[in-house]
């Protein structure tokens, strides 16, 4: 058998830019033939995707290791439904994926609509959707949902601990403006089953840093202690001390503070180094009660805001009637 030569560096090259998939159509454009296709794939250099898509990785995507695995197979699954059914847009979270919002769930299906809401049956598990006219945008050589329409999309069918955390990425990340998100509410309007994500559209924070920030957060808000303030500053004397993640005014004039390790901007090892000076100015000062948590920590029963609502209780509480607090850095 004659050994099997390199593929086109175009094919390559392609690949590259559709994390790692191809078409079949698309390999016998560039000159990759059926034959060729199938020696690749015995031979283990590519794997098959379905009969008409072919991973050019033959690591299974339940086995691959990289910085941005989820980001990854959430990407994946949202090009290969574009390959897999041609002419169509990527809508709902799979449009999300490609717009680089956070927050949606680890695994999410490939999810396509033809223009103007054509009906066709969903091929090689991907999911066709009949949502009829919405506005789009270009992704490359694709077309994939505007991110008002997106959310729109996708919000009724998401937990809300993972809704509010896509709007909330997507505020951060400035995908979308407060205006943004009132035809974000205008489009969910029409739909039947958008009664719950409508309320959730208020609970979004454009501060959080991190789906596990928003996580936090709303454990806290369901064990009703809300944090007065997100990503606040404090000074002492017009000196910089430090940021913190989630912080409540406790009954005392001390301030309660919640870090979430592990997420950026608190994930490598130079950042945890620096966070050590950080937090001894904070503590130095008396006037700071820390907590730090790691991400799984809000998976245990109760989650985060049953430890922080246990510890306002231990430290006195919180005051009543809570006094204003300035929009500027808190003096310490």
């Amino acid at each position: 058998m004659r050994p099997l030569s390199p593929v086109p560096p175009a094919v390559t090259k392609l690949a590259a830019q559709q994390e790692g998939l191809l078409s079949v159509h698309q390999c016998h454009a560039l000159g990759v033939d059926r034959r060729r296709i199938q020696r690749l794939v015995r031979d283990g250099v590519w794997r098959r995707e379905g009969n008409r898509v072919v991973d050019t990785d033959p690591t299974p995507p339940s086995t691959r290791v990289r910085d941005d695995y989820f980001d990854h197979i959430r990407r994946r699954s949202a090009v290969k439904g574009m390959l897999v059914q041609p002419g169509t847009a990527a809508v709902g979270a799979a449009a999300l994926a490609l717009h680089g919002v956070a927050g949606l769930p680890r695994h999410i299906d490939p999810e396509v609509s033809y223009p103007r809401g054509v009906r066709h049956r969903g091929l090689d598990g991907v999911i066709v959707r009949q949502y009829g006219s919405f506005a789009s945008e270009r992704y490359g050589s694709w077309r994939i949902a505007k991110i008002e329409h997106a959310l729109a999309q996708a919000l009724p069918g998401l937990s809300r601990d993972h809704a509010v955390a896509v709007l909330s990425s997507a505020l951060n990340r400035r995908k979308i403006s407060r205006a943004g998100l009132v035809k974000v509410r205008r489009l969910l309007r029409r739909r039947r089953d958008a009664g719950p994500a409508l309320g959730w559209i208020d609970l979004a924070d454009g501060n959080d840093e991190s789906p596990a920030e928003t996580f936090a957060r709303l454990s806290c808000l369901d064990h009703g202690v809300p944090p007065d303030r997100t990503q606040v500053v404090f000074h002492k004397d017009g000196r910089f001390l430090g940021r913190c993640d989630l912080g409540w005014l406790l009954r005392d004039g001390r301030w309660l503070v919640v870090e979430i390790d592990g997420v950026a901007p608190h994930s490598t090892h130079e950042a945890l180094v620096k966070d050590a000076p950080r937090q001894n100015r904070l503590l130095a000062t008396d006037r700071i009660v820390l907590l730090r948590f790691k991400p799984t920590d809000n998976d245990r029963p109760g989650g985060i805001g049953a430890v922080v609502a246990a510890h306002i209780t231990e430290l006195g509480g919180l005051p009543h009637p809570h006094p204003p607090l300035p929009a500027t850095p808190i003096p310490l």
